[in-house]
Parts: C-alpha cells; sequence; structure tokens
C-alpha cells in the first residue's frame, strides 16, 4: 500500500538534489542532452517548475472538489520550456524550491486521509485514476527526473572516460 506521508520526502528532498547536481553547472553542461528530442537538465528543470504551476496540486485540488466530473485539463509537457527558457539557472531552482515548498504546505492543508486516496479524478488520456495513483505518481515522476539528469550528465562524461566505460553500467558496461 502506498502511503504518502512516508514518501512525502522525496518531494521535499527533490528541489535539493536537483540543485546540488545543476546550481555550479556551466552552461554547457546544463544544456547536454542525449539526442534529438531528449531534454537537457536544463529543461527538466523547466518541466519541473511548470509542473509545479499546471499539474500535481490541481489536479489534486479537483479530485478532491469535483471527483471525475471534470476531467483534468491536459498537461503540456514542454510548455515550462518557453516560459523559463531564459532564466538563469539559479532562479529556476529557486522558483522551483518555492514552489514545491508552497504546494507541499497545501497538499499538508488538505489533510489528506486514507478515504480520500481512492477518490478518482478524470485523466484526458488515462481515464479514472485515484488520488492514490496520482501521488504515487508525483513522486516517481521526481526520482525519475533526477535519474534522468544524473544520466544525461554520466553519459556525457562518459564518452570521456575510456576504458573505464565498461566498469559503469549506466554506459552500458558489464561488470
Amino acid at each position: 500500500m502506498f502511503a504518502f506521508q512516508e514518501s512525502r520526502s522525496v518531494l521535499e528532498s527533490t528541489p535539493g538534489a536537483v540543485r546540488a547536481l545543476l546550481l555550479h553547472l556551466p552552461e554547457r553542461l546544463l544544456n547536454v542532452n542525449e539526442g534529438e528530442n531528449t531534454w537537457s537538465p536544463f529543461q527538466v528543470v523547466c518541466h519541473l517548475v511548470h509542473g509545479e504551476i499546471d499539474d500535481w496540486v490541481p489536479r489534486i485540488r479537483l479530485i478532491l472538489t469535483n471527483g471525475t466530473a471534470t476531467p483534468f485539463r491536459t498537461f503540456d509537457r514542454e510548455a515550462g520550456f518557453g516560459k523559463y527558457g531564459g532564466w538563469e539557472v539559479q532562479a529556476l531552482l529557486d522558483e522551483f524550491a518555492g514552489l514545491r515548498a508552497d504546494n507541499l504546505r497545501t497538499v499538508d492543508d488538505f489533510r489528506i486521509g486514507l478515504e480520500q486516496m481512492q477518490l478518482e479524478g478524470m485523466h484526458p488520456s488515462l481515464g479514472r485514476v485515484t488520488l492514490e495513483q496520482l501521488l504515487a505518481c508525483w513522486v516517481t515522476h521526481d526520482l525519475s527526473h533526477i535519474c534522468q539528469i544524473s544520466r544525461v550528465l554520466a553519459r556525457h562524461h562518459g564518452q570521456y572516460a575510456g576504458p573505464w566505460r565498461e566498469f559503469i553500467s549506466i554506459l552500458g558496461g558489464s561488470r
């Protein structure tokens, strides 16, 4: 059984983890990616910030107030690129941390109990989803993007690792 209060700390720590990985990187490394149609670490943060405004809490609120009567708005996964693309990384990381702290306070104020976890909302493409699934997705989404940032940076640096590549699983090594 998913227990949000046990996993809430992941959501709370994500802005700090992302900050630790990215704050002091040069712009060139903030913008490396894995090829066409992949995201750079900077773009991931733009996406995370946009999600704090337009995804998680609005959908939680909608489930709690309207259930399945009002479907979720479609979330544009790349909308943050345009809105935040010109920001300095420190300002973007500060924005993410502030929005996340505000959102966690809002969720805490909802006082979500076990009985609310099975309340349903209507996702535009997935159909009926529960509040529990949405909250678990939020945690999973954060961890996935932390892995993505790490993977992009590891693969960029790994191209220079020479024979040590065979020892590094994220680079395809088998040892």
